[in-house]
């Protein structure tokens, strides 16, 4: 079976039910094996088709780009891992020493208790690295509710808003300045969001524009030289509603459907551009940057010794491997399903969206869905897992893995 037969059939199977529309790209030894995409933008209606050009929210898998911004700005200016954050975020320690609390669920959006163990306890903001960020062993919460700091639901994507970009991030950089820790930096593995929207800061601070969407471009899109690749589509780069992929229904919130805009609340609320959500691309898009990372010792400028580190163990907790930035490979149950080697790196996004990269094999496959479009909590949400397994362990018996 060719890798297109392989990867049709297992969207056969889930187009329609556990996503409206997706876009898949599989590149193997350097040859772009697929490239197109199925289903419809419009489910109910039917009029516009999903195809490669179309436009998906990346959800998390922005980190990515963060990252490495972030690793090459690093490079440049031989700054060790072990930098501490404040030392360019100084308003990161202006808050010493902070307290520990049970952190914020982030579908109920419900305070959590503190742990009894973790009562009282006090921790240095200082001790918080470069490498734990990268790691996601800060202790720095999971989750909070950053956008309710920042103002008001931004207005529609195709109309301006009231409050500026900039204004909207200055709150919440005050905000993610005083959250109490969930735990000790101690290099125990905890994915955090918090993390990364301070490593978006940080990466913006290095560059020395102050602001990340241009250190991204500066970094990674414009030496990428593909695209489209962007936050903000719709209100930035005028690309029209029709091209991208609506993800879920906002009643609560914005009283809309996310179209056009990042779906994470968080991301949307400061503006569209953070460090852990908000970008959007084709999977065609998003596998040359896999590409880029698989087929060159220095990616964007980053140092052949902080490459191996971003792609080899760094962290490990209940069975959760992280490099810098990159998540890698679990040994059981693994998103990228059973026969990509353990070599393997790649990220999720919570919208559906996966990109894994197989050195050993050179492998890369980018796929893109908007699973959440029925809702985070619905059936076909939960299939996403399935999928996702199913799409990688087909890709690779049809490459001969």
């Amino acid at each position: 079976m060719t890798v297109r037969a392989a990867v049709e059939a297992v969207v056969a199977a889930h187009v329609g039910e556990t996503f409206p529309a997706c876009a898949i790209c599989v590149v193997h030894q350097g040859t772009a094996l697929v490239d197109a995409g199925w289903g419809w933008i419009d489910p109910e209606t039917r009029r516009i088709p999903a195809t490669a050009e179309t436009l998906f929210d990346f959800a998390s898998l922005t980190k990515l780009f963060t990252a490495s911004a972030c690793l090459s700005l690093m490079s440049a200016a031989d700054l060790s891992l072990d930098t501490p954050l404040g030392h360019v975020v100084r308003e990161f320690n202006a808050l010493s020493p902070r307290p520990v609390d049970g952190g914020q669920d982030p579908h109920s959006k419900q305070r959590l208790p503190t742990p009894p163990e973790m009562a009282g306890l006090m921790i240095d903001p200082a001790r918080v690295t470069f490498r734990h960020l990268l790691t996601h062993t800060s202790g720095l919460p999971p989750w909070r509710d950053v956008f309710n700091e920042a103002g008001p639901a931004p207005a529609p994507p195709d109309q301006p808003d009231d409050v500026p970009r900039p204004t909207r991030w200055s709150r919440a950089l005050a905000a993610l300045a005083r959250y109490p820790f969930v735990a000790q930096p101690n290099g125990i593995v905890r994915y955090s969001d918090i993390g990364l929207m301070l490593l978006g800061e940080a990466t913006a601070r290095l560059h020395g524009s102050g602001d990340l969407d241009t250190a991204i471009r500066a970094q990674v899109l414009i030496p990428l030289e593909i695209g489209p690749l962007c936050f903000n589509p719709v209100r930035d780069a005028r690309i029209p509603r029709e091209l991208i992929a609506p993800t879920e229904d906002d009643p609560a919130w914005r009283g809309r459907r996310a179209w056009g805009e990042v779906h994470d609340e968080n991301a949307c609320g400061v503006g569209g551009v953070a460090g852990h959500a908000g970008m959007f691309g084709t999977a065609r898009a998003l596998a040359a940057f896999g590409v880029r990372w698989l087929s060159s010792d220095t990616p964007f400028g980053i140092t052949a010794k902080l490459k191996k580190a971003a792609t080899t163990l760094q962290a490990e907790t209940n069975g959760t491997r992280r490099g810098l930035g990159f998540a890698l490979k679990a040994e059981t149950d693994s998103m990228a399903g059973d026969r990509l080697s353990m070599a393997s790196y790649g990220h999720s996004g919570f919208t559906g969206t996966t990109l894994w990269i197989d050195p050993k094999a050179g492998l890369v496959i980018a796929v893109l869905t908007n699973s959440v479009y029925a809702g985070r909590h619905s059936a076909a949400y939960d299939r996403t897992h399935d999928f996702r397994r199913a799409l990688h362990d087909a890709v690779a018996e049809a490459c001969g893995l």
